[in-house]
């Protein structure tokens, strides 16, 4: 198989990007416009006459075909205009960057709680396995990935929020707001984590060049941390690049049970209000973060592991 160079792969990666962008872009302007509600009625309100609403709809360009409002507003998306929001009146992408920054911030602690949680059980794990450390951790691991979001993060707020109010009861009120969000984001993905990084290590650990380096009398300690997790990481890294990928889209679930103001929630307020050009932009945006993080990832993958062959 030929061995494509890093900068053709690159170039042919976001050639294939921005086919799927304009597919994820074509399909949610069909399923928005297929909604039942009227656009026109949403942005002039449920008390304006009919002759204002027609007046609106004629504004908006809704009574033209749906192909021609398709290639008007990817027009108007490739400047930098997704269009105003029916509920908040003003532009998509100003909305966005207003609550991109928190959901930013509950992805960052979300990925750090999954560092913190999988790679000292993996570690753990891969180094006493079958033991009872082992088969706690992992019995944690399957509890862990078990409990969906909206349950651990109700059980969360109910138990840290009011019988010991220990943090705010949702919201983004203070820095401690961010914790129990986080504990939500991060604790199915940091138990995954704790199973695939021990799996990797179990094998590297079994590797030839660890037992030479068990063999020169290295400690044990030494031998795992630097020659075994070093060579066990890369799905983590991976895995980890999705995840951002995931929680920079917007993390609907944990952000509407927290009534954290990120992406997430307002795309779920708008499919509520109808609010199509919010729906689209939010939809569009995160397909754009998910396709980009997914070429870094690649990437960096292939500088990790320099035998991976770009074809």
């Amino acid at each position: 198989m030929a061995r494509l160079s890093m900068g053709v792969y690159i170039a042919r990666r976001l050639l294939l990007a921005v086919g799927v962008i304009i597919g994820v872009s074509l399909i949610t302007f069909i399923l928005a416009y297929l909604v039942p509600a009227d656009p026109a009625r949403v942005y002039a309100g449920s008390n304006a006459s009919a002759a204002t609403v027609a007046s609106i709809r004629e504004q908006l360009g809704l009574n033209r075909p749906l192909p021609v409002q398709y290639l008007a507003y990817v027009g108007r998306a490739l400047h930098g205009d997704f269009g105003t929001s029916y509920k908040l009146q003003t532009p998509v992408l100003s909305a966005i960057e207003s609550r991109f920054p928190y959901t930013a911030a509950l992805a960052g602690a979300g990925i750090l709680v999954e560092l913190l949680i999988g790679i000292p059980i993996g570690i753990i794990s891969a180094a006493r396995p079958r033991s009872w450390l082992d088969r706690g951790a992992m019995g944690f691991a399957m509890l862990g990935v078990s409990a969906p979001q909206f349950w651990l993060g109700l059980v969360l707020l109910y138990t840290f929020g009011y019988l010991w109010p220990i943090f705010p009861l949702g919201l983004a009120q203070s820095p401690s707001s961010i914790v129990l969000p986080a504990i939500t984001v991060g604790l199915s993905g940091g138990v995954w984590y704790a199973r695939v990084l021990r799996s990797a290590m179990l094998e590297t650990l079994n590797a030839d060049y660890v037992r030479t380096a068990r063999a020169k009398g290295l400690g044990r300690l030494i031998v795992i941390l630097r020659h075994a997790l070093p060579n066990a990481i890369t799905p983590i890294v991976t895995q980890l690049g999705l995840d951002m990928a995931y929680f920079l889209g917007g993390i609907v679930v944990v952000e509407s049970v927290f009534g954290w103001p990120g992406v997430g929630q307002m795309a779920y307020q708008a499919i509520q209000n109808d609010d199509i050009p919010l729906i689209m932009g939010t939809v569009l945006f995160s397909a754009i973060i998910i396709v980009l993080i997914n070429i870094f990832i690649d990437v960096l993958y292939a500088v990790l592991n320099p035998r991976v062959v770009h074809s």
